[in-house]
């Protein structure tokens, strides 16, 4: 059966689609990507999203590249007695048909070695590369300094 170079083209479009909200690389998904504004280029900023896993296998986010950081790492924050700490998380599984948050105050992008501090209203690419699957890049907005989220500044 041919399709009409019409009907293969809204197909085509109609399948690019997606909510502007999540980026999609085939069975993994980035919902809601954010960042806060950095202080200064000696300060380290942070990235939040949430990966969701479309597909009947695990997904296991193992590094992050970006320009506007000399590393990025997803780092974990725990209690230790009355003190909150952060430390290297390591590769993060995502199970299938399942999602991981990275929020604050839970696992998050750090963005360490920056060579400037990144400005609210700016945008800036983040690659995620997983283990057993395509490297995903997302466009990341940064929000303000005190910024808690999405619609929650």
């Amino acid at each position: 059966m041919r399709f009409p170079l019409l009907q293969f083209l809204t197909i085509a479009v109609l399948g690019l689609a997606a909510p502007a909200w999540a980026q999609d690389a085939g069975a993994i998904v980035v919902e809601q990507p954010w960042a806060r504004a950095s202080i200064m280029a000696s300060r380290p900023a942070a990235a939040y999203f949430t990966l969701v896993n479309e597909s009947n296998e695990p997904a296991t986010l193992v590094a992050l590249e970006t320009t506007i950081a000399g590393r990025a790492e997803v780092h974990q924050t725990n209690r230790q007695g009355e003190v909150m700490k952060m430390a290297p998380a390591g590769p993060v599984e995502v199970p299938a048909g399942e999602s991981v948050r990275l929020e604050p105050g839970n696992l998050h992008v750090m963005l360490m070695d920056m060579p400037r501090p990144i400005k609210e209203g700016e945008t800036f690419t983040l690659t995620l590369r997983f283990a057993k699957a395509a490297p995903v890049e997302v466009s990341v907005p940064v929000l303000g300094p005190g910024a808690r989220g999405p619609g929650n500044e």
